[in-house]
């Protein structure tokens, strides 16, 4: 069996869900997805003339000869999303071929069900945004949704009280829970109703948005009650002075994890804010490789590893991570922001690891999140998706429901 071709697809949902199938001269072929990024079809494409010809059953030696295509063995950037779905794919065209799931290529399975945490944004009906994080209106969303004063999700934000407040918050969480997650996460990068709103360069927190956080984490964590974990996150938006005082103010309070409070290249500040309190610290979504979590790791700068397996390497190399951060007796809690396939690749991985916390979604406000996926009822059920037995990813995309949202502009499969 020989590597014929790469083809990729865009749906338009929440974020670009973009999908990448490797194509075979056997007829099987394999779908991953990848995190979403300026020009990545057509980097998805150009990876084509080096997999070409090549035994798609030889994973890990087309990751390696990927990543030194890319820059000479890059550890970093956008060649990693691209990686990452056509890595993602194959094993998904391995299991088809073999009859097997991914699960079982991993080493086997620790768990039947996967238990999924739900990010509830800021509580309010999440907006869609394009490649580099710009407010749309796709056709799904509805009138008006995506419209507001603000272009870009990391510009400051207007003061939104009824969205940003505590009650509101607290509500969302009751209701998300209800619905039988056990596990919930919300941003804290918010403004403050009454006051300035914090300032997206400078990073700080004065005393009024700092009791306002504090406030909105206590009153979310109470609504649901010490059954349901909750985390928080501030989207490397503080320095470490703001961090450790943001972490310190809400250590009475029974937090899953306070995610992403410095910006990501630096784990020596980060371990500086981890150290500093006893509030849980997680982070990983924009680290790459194994490679990008080392440092970290040494330093003890987080207590939780949050990797996203559409953008760190693949789900081999996920497995991997789970491996160092367990040498570190650390949970690991995949950031999540894909799509069905995206998601269901990443339930494989958390099916392998024996250090597994819960795996995010990303996506419950889409309307056709289950329907992209063949013969599928809602795919996650109190809480938890059933890892699959079938082959593969275990799950089919349905061509026909993932036509009608594709991207304007971009190939489907072509």
């Amino acid at each position: 069996m020989r590597i014929t071709g790469i083809k990729t697809a865009v749906i338009e949902a929440n974020f670009d869900w973009t999908l990448v199938r490797v194509e075979t001269d056997e007829g099987v072929s394999g779908l991953g997805e990848a995190f979403f990024a300026p020009g990545l079809t057509a980097m998805m494409r150009e990876f084509e003339s080096v997999l070409v010809g090549e035994d798609p059953f030889d994973i890990d030696r087309l990751y390696q000869k990927m990543r030194w295509a890319s820059s000479a063995g890059s550890i970093a950037g956008f060649a990693y999303n691209a990686i990452s779905g056509i890595e993602a794919a194959l094993w998904d065209l391995k299991g088809r071929a073999l009859g097997v799931p991914i699960w079982q290529l991993l080493g086997g399975k620790f768990r039947d069900r996967v238990r999924i945490y739900a990010d509830c944004h800021a509580g309010h009906t999440l907006e869609s945004l394009g490649p580099l994080l710009q407010r749309r209106a796709p056709a799904w969303l509805g009138n008006g949704d995506a419209a507001g004063s603000r272009s870009g999700y990391f510009e400051s934000l207007p003061d939104e009280s009824d969205d940003f407040t505590p009650k509101a918050y607290a509500e969302k969480a009751r209701a998300v829970a209800d619905r039988g997650f056990t596990a919930l996460k919300f941003d804290l990068d918010v403004p403050v109703s009454g006051s300035v709103a914090p300032d997206a360069y400078a990073r700080n927190l004065n005393p009024a948005q700092l009791d306002h956080l504090a406030s909105l984490v206590a009153e979310t964590c109470a609504a649901v009650g010490p059954h349901v974990e909750v985390a928080f996150d501030c989207h490397w938006r503080f320095t470490v002075k703001d961090a450790i005082r943001l972490a310190r103010a809400i250590e009475g309070v029974p937090v899953a994890w306070l995610e992403d409070p410095t910006p990501p290249e630096n784990p020596t500040a980060l371990a500086k804010v981890t150290h500093a309190t006893s509030t849980p610290i997680g982070t990983g979504e924009n680290w790459f490789a194994r490679e990008g979590f080392r440092e970290a790791l040494s330093l003890g700068a987080l207590d939780i590893v949050l990797p996203d397996l559409q953008k760190c390497g693949g789900l081999g190399e996920g497995k991997r991570i789970a491996e160092l951060a367990d040498m570190h007796d650390l949970s690991v809690a995949p950031h999540n922001i894909s799509g069905p396939i995206g998601t269901m690749a990443s339930v494989h991985v958390a099916a392998a690891i024996p250090n597994f916390h819960s795996l995010e979604w990303h996506a419950q406000d889409v309307p056709f999140f289950d329907a992209l996926l063949v013969g599928a009822g809602p795919l996650i059920v109190n809480g938890h998706v059933e890892v699959p037995t079938g082959p593969g990813l275990g799950v089919d995309l349905d061509l026909d429901a993932a036509a009608r949202y594709a991207k304007a502009g971009e190939p489907f499969f072509a």
